[in-house]
């Protein structure tokens, strides 16, 4: 939807991959662009190549993370970050911890601090940047706490729309097999067009779905 109201979002792990791909889609569109990363340099480097602020922010560390929040408007949140523990469960429990933090905790917590805001200014969109290795229809793939974590947040996607006022939106998307750090080389997909569907979630009109699981801007099974 383009009607002409600059935005300002909020992308976290918008340093790279996806995440960089989105903020930079949304900007192209005239909106305003704040991506959160942990690394300062990296971030400095990534906001200042796509003209966007940052937030210098450890998903892990949810008192640091929600206190540069402290009145700050959004209208837009991409919960993109996301880390991709190895080994098993049990060899690793440290890997299904972080993975709960970063990728169901930290977006909850996000979701929670900034949804009051977008219910007084009558407007908001979040995007839950999952995947398909999140999908029970799918087979929950993937390494470690991966998978788990990524269900939850399709979960929380499910469920937030029954307390969110009608107009802020949430749905979850699945980017697919992108070629990024973590999707290796290999990948079939660019991160501009695994950015297409958050960027069109982002952006919804007053009749777009709430509560979904896409991919490619079409619903998936969860």
């Amino acid at each position: 939807m383009d009607d002409g109201i600059i935005r300002r979002a909020l992308v976290t792990g918008g340093n790279r991959g996806i995440g960089y791909a989105i903020a930079e889609g949304l900007i192209a569109r005239g909106h305003e662009v704040v991506i959160g990363c942990r690394d300062e340099a990296a971030g400095e480097r990534a906001a200042d190549a796509l003209g966007a602020d940052l937030f210098v922010m450890d998903l892990t560390q949810p008192d640091d993370m929600l206190s540069l929040l402290d009145g700050e408007p959004f209208d837009i949140l991409v919960n993109n970050a996301g880390v991709l523990p190895q080994g098993s469960l049990f060899e690793n429990p440290e890997g299904l911890f972080e993975s709960l933090a970063v990728m169901v905790e930290a977006p909850f917590l996000l979701m929670r601090a900034l949804v009051p805001g977008m219910a007084l200014r009558g407007w908001g969109r979040i995007v839950n940047v999952s995947s398909g290795w999140g999908s029970f229809a799918q087979g929950m793939e993937g390494p470690n706490g991966y998978g788990v974590a990524k269900a939850a947040l399709n979960a929380l996607t499910c469920v937030l729309p029954r307390d969110l006022p009608d107009c802020v939106k949430v749905n979850a998307m699945c980017p697919g097999w992108v070629s990024t750090r973590m999707g290796g080389p290999e990948a079939p997909t660019t991160p501009e067009q695994a950015a297409e569907t958050a960027i069109w979630l982002a952006t919804l009109s007053e009749d777009g779905p709430t509560g979904g699981f896409f991919r490619r801007k079409l619903p998936i099974d969860w």
